[in-house]
């Protein structure tokens, strides 16, 4: 009798159980990480509430690699649907996300930026080419042959006729897609200029990574994502440069100018035309599972490559997006329409 009773005792609470409703979704989609996509990201979102009536998108600034991580640490309501991202995603962050059972991954291209070298506007002007600003910031340079520590203390001693400002430069941190893009378009393609570097980049890609990409900790210094704080910073600052967007310098034309890099001046058409050394792409990274099952995501998304956001004349071009030629946008709607997965990426 007693084991009837404990069986059905046993009933009861699993039953108890499976009345439980599972934990309810988000009601919102969750973006987060580029600073640069950021502005972007909250513009589509706001217009996306006023269009469909439904909760506003969450979208938080991390970084392009404090967003990656996070949206690759799990599925489910308590991660982030999209990652925004001033960079592609690498190999090792796309295994780190299947490692995590994030498996489907949409990658939409929305857009360009380019990183600019800034001062205040009444600072001195600088024409920069790339290996000066290696030579200028990278922790190691090339002497005779050999990498040696960087001992280089004002812009004139790496180029001549470049002014005789100290050299001390406000960027982004590790975590920011900015900071990556900027070593690998001006720092690495700066040390590429001496062919003993270039050699070991052909032999030995991860060694030259390792010999080049560290930057100088007494010449640049780690600004935050706020890139308020860094044009804040320049006009107090006599002769400081810093390193952020175009789209953000647009923002602040009054307040501070930009240098040229190997001869060409940063603007809409020499970044969208790949002229301009330092232009990029702009992406956001989407699990395909949440497409479908966190409610508005799929509408979020259309919203983003809408002709009216993102393509030419579009809201967000008005925000400082540089957008994308006509074919390659109707390409990216097309892989929103489709869900379609990316590829490991190959490095």
């Amino acid at each position: 009798m007693k084991k009837m009773l404990s069986c059905a005792a046993a009933a009861v609470a699993l039953s108890g159980l499976a009345a439980v409703p599972a934990h309810a979704a988000r009601d919102y989609v969750w973006a987060a990480g580029s600073s640069t996509v950021f502005p972007f990201s909250t513009r589509v979102a706001e217009n996306f509430a006023k269009k469909t009536g439904k909760k506003a998108p969450k979208v938080e600034s991390l970084g392009t690699g404090g967003g990656i991580k996070l949206f690759c640490s799990g599925g489910g309501e308590g991660f982030p649907d999209i990652a925004n991202a001033s960079r592609p995603m690498k190999k090792s962050e796309f295994d780190a996300c299947a490692a995590k059972g994030v498996k489907d991954i949409v990658q939409i291209k929305i857009g360009f930026d380019g990183i600019v070298v800034a001062t205040d506007k009444d600072g001195a002007d600088y024409n920069f080419k790339t290996e000066h600003l290696y030579l200028g910031l990278s922790a190691q340079v090339l002497k005779g042959g050999q990498f040696v520590k960087n001992t280089s203390n004002s812009w004139d001693d790496v180029g001549n006729g470049l002014p005789g400002n100290r050299i001390q430069v406000y960027g982004p941190p590790p975590t920011s897609g900015t900071r990556d893009a900027f070593v690998e378009l001006a720092i690495e393609a700066g040390a590429r200029k001496f062919p003993t570097a270039d050699e070991l980049r052909s032999n030995n890609e991860k060694l030259f990574k390792a010999k080049v990409d560290p930057l100088r900790n007494d010449g640049w210094i780690d600004a935050g994502e706020n890139d308020n704080a860094i044009v804040g910073t320049l006009t107090k600052t006599p002769g400081a440069l810093g390193v952020f967007g175009f789209s953000f310098f647009e923002e602040n034309m009054d307040k501070v100018k930009v240098a040229s890099i190997n001869g060409v001046r940063p603007n809409p058409q020499t970044i969208s035309d790949g002229s301009y050394p330092l232009a990029r792409s702009l992406y956001i990274y989407v699990k395909k599972s949440s497409i479908g099952v966190t409610p508005g995501l799929a509408e979020f998304l259309s919203e983003f490559t809408s002709d009216a956001a993102s393509g030419r004349g579009g809201y967000l071009q008005g925000r400082g997006l540089i957008p994308l030629p006509p074919g390659q946008h109707e390409a990216q709607k097309n892989v929103v329409k489709n869900k379609t997965s990316m590829a490991r990426p190959a490095s």
